[in-house]
C-alpha cells in the first residue's frame, strides 16, 4: 500500500533518507519501486565508497528496466543491505523498511535541509 513515512526526508528523484546524527540510511520510495515493477537485482556500491548527492550510487534492475539509484545525500558507504542483494524483492515489499539500500556517514549534514518532508514529496507526486 502506498505510504511515505513522516520521519523520512525525500529527494525529488524518488529516494529517501533517514538521518540519525551524522549517519543516514538510504533507499527508494514506494513510488519508485511501483514505477520500476518487480525488482530482480540490486548492484550496490562498495563499502567505503563515496557517494555524491544527486548522482547515481548503485543500480536496481527490474523486469522493466535497469535504473540508477540517486543519492539524496553525500557521504561514505558504511553498510550495504546484503539481504537486498540476495532478496531484491524486499525493495518492493518494504521499500521504507527492510528494503533499505545503504547506510552512509554524511560528509555534509546540511544537505538534508534541501530534501522534502513527506507532505512536500506527496504534493510533488500529485503535481507531476
Amino acid at each position: 500500500m502506498e505510504s511515505y513515512p513522516e520521519e523520512l526526508l525525500y529527494h525529488p528523484e524518488h529516494d529517501w533518507a533517514r538521518v540519525e546524527g551524522d549517519e543516514a540510511t538510504l533507499g527508494i520510495t514506494w513510488h519508485a519501486q511501483d514505477a520500476l515493477g518487480e525488482v530482480v537485482h540490486y548492484e550496490p556500491p562498495e563499502i567505503g565508497a563515496s557517494i555524491v548527492k544527486d548522482e547515481g550510487y548503485g543500480e536496481l534492475e527490474s523486469v522493466k528496466a535497469v535504473s540508477d539509484v540517486i543519492a539524496p545525500l553525500s557521504g561514505e558507504v558504511l553498510e550495504v543491505n546484503l539481504r537486498v542483494t540476495e532478496e531484491p524483492e524486499l525493495v518492493n515489499d518494504d521499500p521504507h523498511g527492510e528494503g533499505w539500500l545503504v547506510r552512509i556517514r554524511l560528509s555534509d549534514p546540511s544537505e538534508a535541509e534541501t530534501l522534502l518532508d513527506a507532505a512536500a514529496y506527496r504534493a510533488s507526486l500529485a503535481s507531476a
